[in-house]
């Protein structure tokens, strides 16, 4: 058995090869639906060992098994043509009924995906590749996962889709701190390719003693992304992470009238990235009440996340500066987020923690449903020592936030945490962007003899040069 990492390093060699891939983007979502398949049938062949009733839902046809497993299969045009003319169009058009999860879920993926390979022959060449990976040998599918995560990691550095990645130290502390248990409803309403989710799978694991508890697990995670390819993405992650039938749907978590969300919709933890800067879909903000209308998707995202989690509930998400400041509309979200919620730790990240991508200041905010906040502690996460900035080859790491966990519970204040009080945020129109007012800062001590020197020396070059241009009139 070949080295995974190698294997999928030879496919994207393969891809640069063919004439109708050009760019990363294009490159990961085909090797993104070829590995969804054969994916797909590896966990396929699986369960029909365990139950002869099992039934795929893909059509025995297009099953990664009748068309491209064997070596010497279908290559050149004839691949081609099998794929576009069709592959996509029977599974875009799956014929599905609204409870198969798993069949609604291909014909999303195949519905917002595209085959861009023009060569069979090179085709043929990265299935043959692909199929040197065993899905199913719990061996290789810890080290595809990460390298899996380093893909989509390359994914998030260009510059048009960087709201696919945050940093595996930032969603690890925020499933750290908010500490999912077994049995908990968990959702990322943005969920991107499922970066949260699969760290709460990971945590939740260790809870898992029997068959219950991982069917349990297996029915309390949920997302949503609206994005063809992290949506795809996500769905690849979760099932490789055992997940067998992926609650993720591949719609707007916006688009859904802010009223319709009821108790039995709510959930415990909300886990989550939401896109911020961008400007949300045509009309979406008339799903939410009058007073929270606005084009921001951050803001609209908090005031969604407010209404989904239950009395109780945790959250912990990351907001831009620009989240916790601003009038009107921004003011009154924060408002609501203050008095529906206790918001009780927000932690301040220097600026270069999703460099190279995005380059605004940006916050841990952690908060429980239920409760008003009655004061907020706040901890300015620094950089490392001698660093200048975080950057793709030196992105932040988990144990730089050892320092923040002990403080978690034996609170105290200190150069780098305080405390503000709900009276003095009123005060400030419900401003959040509180600086540091423990922050040292280094005293310059000056010299006065050494500056009047300094200015002696300047008057007397200076009277010098006015004495030649006299000379020169």
């Amino acid at each position: 058995m070949s080295n995974i990492g190698g294997v999928i390093k030879s496919i994207r060699d393969i891809f640069r090869k063919d004439p109708g891939l050009s760019g990363d983007a294009q490159r990961i979502e085909q090797l993104g639906w070829m590995i969804f398949l054969k994916l797909f049938d590896d966990k396929d062949k699986e369960k029909e060992i365990l139950d002869s009733k099992y039934k795929s839902p893909i059509p025995t046809e297009f099953q990664w098994r009748n068309w491209a497993e064997n070596d010497e299969g279908i290559t050149g045009d004839e691949l081609i043509q099998f794929i576009n003319n069709k592959l996509f169009p029977q599974l875009k058009d799956l014929a599905v009924t609204a409870d198969n999860r798993l069949g609604v879920i291909i014909r999303n993926i195949f519905d917002g995906t595209n085959n861009y390979m023009k060569s069979g022959t090179t085709f043929r060449q990265a299935i043959n590749k692909l199929n040197e990976i065993d899905f199913n040998s719990s061996k290789e599918h810890h080290v595809f996962n990460a390298i899996y995560e380093d893909i989509l990691q390359g994914l998030a550095t260009k510059k048009d889709t960087g709201e696919f990645y945050t940093p595996r130290a930032v969603t690890q502390f925020i499933i750290d701190m908010v500490n999912p248990k077994l049995g908990e409803k968990i959702t990322d309403p943005a969920c991107g390719t499922a970066g949260f989710l699969v760290c709460a799978i990971e945590h939740l694991h260790k809870q898992v003693k029997n068959i219950d508890d991982r069917k349990t697990l297996q029915e309390t995670i949920t997302g949503t992304e609206l994005k063809p390819l992290p949506f795809m993405l996500s769905v690849v992650n979760l099932i490789t992470h055992d997940i067998e039938v992926p609650q993720i749907i591949n719609t707007d978590a916006l688009s859904r009238e802010y009223t319709s969300i009821k108790q039995a919709d709510r959930v415990d933890i909300i886990v989550a990235n939401p896109p911020f800067g961008g400007v949300v879909g045509d009309g979406m903000e008339t799903n939410f009440p009058l007073n929270y209308r606005t084009k921001e998707s951050a803001d609209l995202f908090l005031i969604l996340f407010i209404q989904l989690l239950k009395d109780g509930g945790r959250a912990g998400i990351v907001l831009p500066d620009g989240s916790l400041t601003g009038e009107g509309v921004k003011q009154r979200v924060r408002q609501k987020l203050l008095e529906d919620c206790n918001v009780h730790t927000i932690v301040r990240l220097p600026q270069s923690v999703f460099a190279p991508y995005a380059t605004v200041n940006t916050n841990l905010i952690f908060f429980e449903k239920g409760k008003q906040t009655k004061e907020i502690w706040y901890y300015e996460h620094t950089l490392p020592e001698g660093a200048k900035s975080y950057s793709k080859t030196k992105p932040i790491r988990i144990e730089e936030f050892d320092s923040i966990k002990k403080w978690w519970n034996k609170r105290e204040e200190s150069e780098v945490s305080w405390k503000v009080s709900i009276d003095t945020i009123i005060e400030r129109n419900y401003d959040l962007d509180i600086k540091n007012p423990n922050k040292v800062v280094e005293e310059v001590v000056y010299d006065r003899n050494a500056i009047i020197k300094k200015i002696e020396i300047n008057q007397s070059k200076i009277a010098i040069i006015l004495e030649e241009l006299k000379a020169l009139a």
